[in-house]
């Protein structure tokens, strides 16, 4: 059985099911908590994200160095 059948009918079960979410007094209230419980976490996740960026920064920097060890130029 081929997955590429089953694609269409089930993206609009998906999208049938957030739609009905949507449109329900029940479902609207499952979005808000869920919506108020992400921004209580926001510092958490601003500090893991500036922990992840100089992380990035700091790996970019190695490669510059590599890259200048090796003396490549960098790919594009």
């Amino acid at each position: 059985m081929s997955v590429r059948r089953w694609t269409i009918p089930l993206t609009l079960a998906g999208l049938g099911g957030l739609g009905a979410m949507l449109f329900t007094s029940r479902g609207r209230k499952l979005i808000h908590s869920v919506a108020e419980r992400g921004g209580s976490n926001s510092g958490r996740l601003a500090a893991w994200n500036d922990s992840a960026q100089k992380e990035l920064d700091h790996i970019q920097q190695e490669l510059k160095e590599l890259e200048h060890i090796i003396g490549t130029t960098p790919a594009r």
